[in-house]
């Protein structure tokens, strides 16, 4: 049996941890992030990624494709996967949340405060933009391809407010993936 997860969430929320968990703690685990695709574009061209080129990639593709591109490119990949876990981290648009529900998923919102989301994204260092100043981070924020992660949010199947400690952010995964 497949079980299907569409994640979103705020970046530094914890998005990469649950799937990290997840990974080392289930078997047949397939973790496909909406940014790959981007990422290995850019990556092509340049040393390092920058959140804001990633942004604007996926909306030029969205603009030029349609607005499902990215997932369409997950679902098929996801559709491969017989038995297991599969994760398409980084939903983002109402739309998404359609099709993963159509496809058989759920949705779980992960969520933090910004100023611990903002420590969080620096410390880790993942994108080339990411030791930013916390004024350039709530500037980064209302990027076009974040504003709507709230509102995908609200219409998530679950909802972590992952303010607390590891140990209590694994306990609510496990709730979850066990009612899934």
């Amino acid at each position: 049996m497949k079980k299907l997860i569409g994640l979103t969430g705020e970046m530094g929320s914890g998005k990469d941890t649950f799937c990290e968990y997840i990974k080392q703690n289930y078997p047949n685990v397939f973790v496909y992030r909406f940014s790959d695709a981007l990422t290995e574009i850019l990556r092509m061209f340049f040393n390092s990624v920058k959140r804001e080129d990633q942004q604007w990639l996926g909306e030029t593709l969205r603009n030029r494709f349609g607005k499902d591109i990215l997932l369409k490119a997950l679902i098929k990949k996801a559709n491969k996967v017989e038995e297991g876990i599969v994760i398409l981290n980084g939903v983002r648009k109402e739309g998404e949340v359609t099709a993963i529900r159509e496809n058989g998923g759920k949705i779980i919102y992960i969520t933090a405060d910004q100023k611990l989301r903002w420590e969080r994204v620096r410390i880790r260092k993942e994108k080339a933009d990411d030791d930013v100043p916390f004024e350039k981070f709530v500037e980064m924020g209302k990027a076009e391809a974040e504003l709507q992660i709230p509102v995908v949010g609200q219409m998530a199947d679950f909802k972590i407010e992952n303010n607390g400690s590891k140990e209590l952010f694994y306990q609510e995964i496990k709730k979850i993936i066990k009612i899934i």
